[in-house]
C-alpha cells in the first residue's frame, strides 16, 4: 500500500511553501521490526461528557477530548484487535490514581483520580499486557518502560492515544531518542484541538516518527500474524 508522504490530515493547513521547506524529510515510511503497541493515556477521564466538542465540555470536564476521543474509539478497537491477533505486546500508560503535586503538564485543573485514570473499557488490559503509571508527559520519563521493552525484545513502537500535542508527542520524541522506530497511527491519536493535532502530527512525521494510516498498520500486523502462523 503506497501513499504519498504528505497525504495526511494536515493537508488543509500546511502551505506549499512549508511543504517545500520540509521536502528533505521525505522518505519511505514503515512499521519497524519487533513492534509493540504503546497506548498512551486511554483513560476514562478523556471521554467524560460524551461526544461533544471540547469547548462545550470544558467547564464541567476540562480534561475531556470529547468528540475527538469518541471518534477514535472504533479505529483504536480495530488496532488493538489486529495487534492481539498478531501476538504483538501491548503496553499502556496512565496517570497516578491519587492526586499529586507532580503533573504531566501545567494544566491548572481537571485531572481526576480513582476511576478517572482507569483504562477505558473499550481497550481494557488483558492478562499479559503491561500498564505503566507515569507522572510526566513522556511514557519514558521516570518509568520502567525501557526495561519492559527490553524484556519483551521490542525494537519499535506503534503509538495510539492522547493527546497528540502532549503525552503522545513527548513519548514519541523520547522513543525516537531511545533508538526505537516510532509509528504513530493517524486515526488512533487525538487532541482537544484539531489544530494542535494536525500541526503536531505534521511535525512528528517529519522529524521523529512515521505517521501511518490505520489500514496500512493493520495490513502490516496481519502479515506478522501470517508469519507467526507459518512458523507455528
Amino acid at each position: 500500500m503506497t501513499r504519498d508522504f504528505e497525504d495526511h490530515c494536515w493537508k488543509d493547513i500546511v502551505s506549499p511553501e512549508i511543504l517545500a521547506v520540509y521536502e528533505p524529510y521525505r522518505r519511505e515510511v514503515f512499521v519497524g521490526e519487533r513492534p509493540a503497541l504503546l497506548a498512551i493515556d486511554l483513560y476514562n477521564l478523556v471521554y467524560r461528557g460524551g461526544a461533544k466538542y471540547p469547548h462545550e465540555l470544558v467547564r464541567e470536564f476540562p480534561s475531556s477530548c470529547g468528540i475527538y476521543a469518541h471518534n477514535a474509539i472504533e479505529p483504536t478497537r480495530r488496532l488493538f484487535a489486529a495487534a492481539r491477533q498478531a501476538g504483538v505486546p501491548i503496553l499502556y500508560t496512565t496517570s497516578p490514581a491519587k492526586l499529586s503535586s507532580i503533573n504531566a503538564t501545567n494544566r491548572q485543573a481537571g485531572m481526576g483520580s480513582g476511576a478517572d485514570t482507569d483504562i477505558h473499557p473499550a481497550f481494557a488490559p488483558e492478562p499479559g499486557d503491561t500498564v505503566i503509571v507515569k507522572e510526566r508527559a513522556s511514557a519514558f520519563y521516570g518509568t520502567p518502560l525501557v526495561a519492559q521493552l527490553t524484556r519483551l525484545g521490542v525494537s519499535s513502537l506503534i503509538v495510539c492515544g492522547e493527546s497528540t500535542s502532549g503525552c503522545v508527542r513527548a513519548s514519541t520524541v523520547d522513543g525516537y531518542s531511545n533508538g526505537y522506530h516510532m509509528t504513530v497511527v493517524e486515526e488512533c491519536v487525538f487532541d482537544r484541538s484539531e489544530l494542535s493535532h494536525k500541526v503536531n502530527l505534521f511535525d512528528l512525521h517529519h522529524k521523529y516518527a512515521d505517521v501511518m494510516r490505520l489500514a496500512e498498520v493493520i495490513q502490516h500486523l496481519e502479515s506478522l500474524g501470517r508469519k507467526t502462523a507459518r512458523v507455528a
